[in-house]
């Protein structure tokens, strides 16, 4: 259950509005919170609730905001020591979530752009771990450099191909699972049927699983029939960490040695419960509550 998270750290400004402007348009807002996330500090955080022994690899800035992630990061069992700190700002994330728990995100890397390769020690703190959770709103050589030393140690990489963009072949190479949502899939492959979609990454990466978000999720691979999951019926109120969460969850319940239909429909269960939180960090459940919930209990 030891999983290494090479990814971005950002502190995240929420507005609350009942619908999103408009270009040109100014709306009122109900509500203004400053939460800790970055997809890879969401991904952190949420395999650590979950039950996973997690590393963070990445960079904050010298600032209040930067204090303030490596603290939240500390304080769910996160292994910071990987998490270097650079001069100037640290990462924000804009958040704009309207009353039905959709949101549009503008991000402003910080330091997450200083993150171009790996740092002293953090290919020992990868080599040591069962998995490699990758993102991309990090500089792609650092992405790619992450992912080589994985794949050199035999750490399985797990790719979250967001947010989207053109993935070079040497990545794809050293990739074992790539999680796309569905609009995601659609803009690497030119195909919006997430089957069509799935078997055509599959000729780049050998296991894909595509979140779907109300429909579930569909995963294909080389080795197997493809499975789909279905998600659990909830009111959405905030989106924002809903792929984060099961990314992080998947991984634990993979690395545990679950099947991997058992190991979908454990991560829907926990993103079911982030999404009727406010937040990205703040939402995410803990094993016990995921737990109860895919139980039924």
């Amino acid at each position: 259950m030891s999983i290494a998270v090479l990814g971005s750290t950002n502190m995240d400004l929420v507005v609350g509005v009942r619908t999103a402007p408009l270009r040109g348009e100014t709306v009122h807002g109900h509500d203004f919170r400053t939460i800790p996330g970055g997809k890879g500090a969401n991904q952190a955080t949420a395999a650590a609730r979950a039950g996973g022994a997690v590393t963070m690899v990445g960079a904050v800035g010298d600032d209040e905001f930067g204090r303030r992630l490596r603290a939240g990061l500390a304080a769910d069992g996160v292994d910071v020591t990987g998490l270097r700190t650079l001069p100037g700002p640290s990462g924000t994330a804009h958040i704009v979530v309207d009353a039905e728990g959709g949101n549009s995100i503008v991000v402003v890397p910080g330091a997450n752009g200083g993150v171009t390769g790996l740092a002293e020690g953090d290919e020992e703190r990868i080599a040591r771990c069962d998995a490699l959770l990758l993102q991309l709103e990090l500089p792609l050589e650092g992405v790619l450099a992450g992912a080589v030393a994985a794949r050199e140690h035999g750490v399985r990489t797990v790719l979250t191909p967001a947010p989207a963009r053109p993935l070079p072949a040497e990545l794809l190479a050293v990739t074992d699972l790539l999680v796309p949502n569905e609009h995601e899939a659609a803009a690497l492959t030119g195909l919006s049927d997430p089957r069509a979609a799935g078997e055509a990454l599959l000729k780049e990466v050998p296991e894909v699983v595509i979140t779907l978000g109300e429909a579930g999720s569909y995963r294909v691979a080389r080795d197997a029939e493809p499975v789909r999951v279905p998600a659990l019926p909830v009111r959405a109120v905030d989106t924002t960490a809903a792929g984060d969460t099961f990314v992080g969850a998947l991984s634990v319940a993979v690395s545990e040695g679950r099947p991997v239909p058992e190991a979908m429909a454990w991560a829907a269960a926990a993103s079911a419960l982030a999404v009727q939180r406010p937040g990205a960090s703040s939402s995410m459940p803990t094993r016990a509550e995921i737990d109860a919930l895919a139980d039924g209990r």
